[in-house]
């Protein structure tokens, strides 16, 4: 196992400086997937910050269940101090309850520690967390914690890691100028390693320190091994071949609509409608649910039973369906991004997080379904009052037929694309057929700008971007 150096930056450090330093600090929740990084993330800023870290890791520690129980404030922190032989509440220190989960009372006790101890900060994670929040039974501590979300490491923390001097070329970027050839095809190259590295920590460590490509595939082979292993934590003996399954079965199918038959057809739907929702609230898959899109939030126009999955990462989606280095780096542009769907699985997760982890991931689509003229647009996200179409386009080339029918439609007034061409920013205004005339605003990107995304639509909605090129046509 590889031990992640304090060196391995995620944005997430700023928000928990920005909790950290609220008048109005609440306990903090760190949900997200397991080997995501959330004990290190707050091991790294307990270090930089130079707080006194008081941890616990509840899963060795199950009895502390019952103390968390009896909601004596005065008894919990005593028993917290008796067994990390440090004082609790202190300035300047951190008090960490790891894999909360494990003692399902502690996360009902956090109401209790900050009516009580406001002055006291508190951080708690757990892996399986979702399932202890599902609990209908279970009394939130509601108004009285926070949240923050994180999944893998971005593309933009993967080049801090492995090249930090290519960072200006993205968080400097605006419509307005060029990024140099030269730039822009060492972070292609580096958007290519990062399709098979991925982002979860341990294998971008491994990768940064020159282990090699083979090492990284035997993190991914361990991450996905503790996957399995977990399935027996929250599923009962007779979904644990379903769970497997469907475990199996979603890397092979992302950016498809979801069908039940496609998946098993020993199984019923709602047996596996039940066995999505598992493998959702342990973060594995993250469900990308149709829309349609005809106002704000897009959420409320949502189809629940129309919807595509997303793995968790695009590292462990390649090692899933067998990809190496030696079959990426060797495929060409088109076959790259279609293969086991990677771009807009790349894309996906890093939408899914768009808002710095301070929102729920949840993230939609669009679809039209008929006999004839079927259209889809791969992701649609909303930023202030716009309502913004994505699609994922293979390779360097590539229609825009179903963004064109959803402007249509919608009334969109800006579109965005990503593949894999130098940054662009165009007016489309041409006709679809005889009648209807297509007019809009295309900001083409290529995917290792995905981060810089909510900004650059801001720099639009406020005028700041240069004249757009015309275009009579979307090609």
């Amino acid at each position: 196992m590889y031990k992640i150096g304090v060196n391995m930056k995620r944005y997430a450090e700023k928000i928990l400086r920005e909790w950290y330093d609220s008048p109005r600090r609440k306990p903090l929740v760190i949900r997200g997937a397991r080997q995501v990084g959330k004990s290190t993330l707050v091991r790294q800023f307990a270090g930089e910050q130079k707080l006194e870290l008081i941890e616990i890791n509840l899963e060795r520690h199950p009895q502390m269940d019952a103390v968390f129980a009896t909601l004596d404030v005065n008894r919990i922190l005593q028993e917290i101090e008796g067994l990390t032989d440090k004082s609790v509440g202190k300035a300047e220190s951190l008090l960490f309850l790891d894999e909360i989960q494990a003692a399902p009372h502690a996360l009902q006790a956090l109401r209790y520690l900050f009516e009580e101890r406001p002055q006291l900060a508190v951080v708690a994670a757990g892996s399986l967390l979702e399932f202890l929040l599902a609990e209908k039974s279970f009394s939130m501590p509601v108004g009285r914690i926070e949240y923050l979300h994180i999944g893998p490491m971005s593309f933009e923390e993967f080049i801090l890691e492995l090249d930090p001097r290519l960072m200006s070329h993205l968080v400097d970027y605006d419509a307005s100028a060029a990024i140099p050839t030269t730039a822009h095809a060492r972070l292609l190259h580096r958007q290519r390693e990062y399709m098979l590295v991925g982002g979860m920590p341990e294998a971008v460590l491994a990768f940064a320190q020159g282990q090699g490509f083979s090492e990284v595939a035997d993190v991914h082979r361990s991450i996905v091994d503790t996957y399995r292993d977990d399935f027996s934590k929250y599923a009962s003996r007779r979904a644990l071949s379903r769970l497997q399954t469907l475990f199996d079965h979603v890397p092979r199918s992302v950016g498809q609509k979801t069908k039940y038959s496609n998946i098993s057809r020993e199984e019923t739907a709602r047996e596996l409608r039940s066995a999505v929702e598992m493998l959702g609230n342990a973060r594995i898959v993250s469900r990308v649910v149709h829309s349609h899109c005809s106002g704000l939030p897009l959420n409320a126009e949502i189809d629940p039973s129309t919807y595509k999955l997303l793995f968790l990462d695009v590292g462990l989606l390649n090692h899933a369906i067998g990809l190496d280095w030696l079959s990426i780096s060797s495929l060409d542009d088109r076959s790259l991004v279609n293969e086991g769907a990677m771009a807009e699985q790349y894309v996906g997760q890093h939408l899914l997080y768009r808002e710095g982890g301070r929102a729920v991931p949840q993230l939609n689509y669009w679809l039209r379904e008929r006999r004839v003229n079927n259209a889809e647009v791969d992701y649609v996200i909303s930023r202030g009052d716009r309502i913004v179409p994505i699609e994922v386009k293979a390779g360097k080339s590539g229609t825009l037929r179903s963004m064109q029918q959803f402007v249509i439609i919608k009334n969109i007034k800006l579109g965005v694309r990503f593949d894999l061409n130098p940054p662009s920013f165009q007016h489309v205004h041409h006709y679809v057929g005889t009648e209807n005339e297509v007019e809009f605003d295309l900001l083409s990107l290529p995917f290792y700008l995905v981060g810089q995304l909510h900004r650059l639509i801001d720099q639009y909605r406020s005028g700041e971007f240069a004249s757009p090129s015309d275009s009579s046509s979307a090609e």
